[in-house]
């Protein structure tokens, strides 16, 4: 598991308002949909599984954003994949947060789930949304292939579409 902030200035009182700003626009539902058919294309070639959650605005009960996400995979169940291969990338827009989680199937190292999330913040901050989105998916595919290859009965078991919380 990895974490790490976008790399924006964090603004308090500001970040409510910029969460949802930040949704409507880097988030349509046309880029949306391309964004759920890169991960349903990625995931023909491994056994891994990845869910993507966007976060406008994270609960106040949880203010931890690394305890946040694990809250999120567990909800959405991708911890309960039949290979263990679930792959949470979380977006807290407004604290400006990556976390990306995987489940004990997915055996990479945690550098590389570093590298991911530091390209990731770099594209983040500087606007790449969609772009940046895209590689992180791809990104994450390469190390779905190297560390849980494709299954002779791997089915998908996590919706693709993104999650919007």
């Amino acid at each position: 598991m990895y974490h790490n902030r976008f790399g924006w200035k964090h603004l308090a009182g500001l970040s409510t308002f910029e969460g949802r700003r930040l949704r409507r626009k880097h988030f349509p539902q046309v880029v949306l949909d391309e964004l759920a058919a890169t991960i349903a294309h990625s995931e023909q070639h491994h056994a891994g599984e990845l869910m993507l959650a966007i976060e406008a605005v994270a609960p106040a009960h949880e203010p931890d954003t690394r305890q946040r996400a694990l809250e999120v995979f567990g909800r959405l169940g991708v911890w309960d994949t039949p290979l263990n291969t679930g792959v949470l990338l979380y977006l807290a827009l407004d604290r400006h947060h990556i976390e990306l989680i995987a489940d004990r199937g997915v055996g990479a190292p945690d550098a590389e789930w570093q590298t991911i999330c530091t390209q990731l913040r770099k594209d983040l901050a500087a606007g790449r949304y969609r772009e940046g989105i895209r590689a992180a998916i791809e990104a994450i595919e390469a190390v779905c292939r190297q560390y849980c290859p494709a299954a002779l009965s791997a089915q998908n078991h996590l919706p693709d579409q993104p999650i919007m919380l």
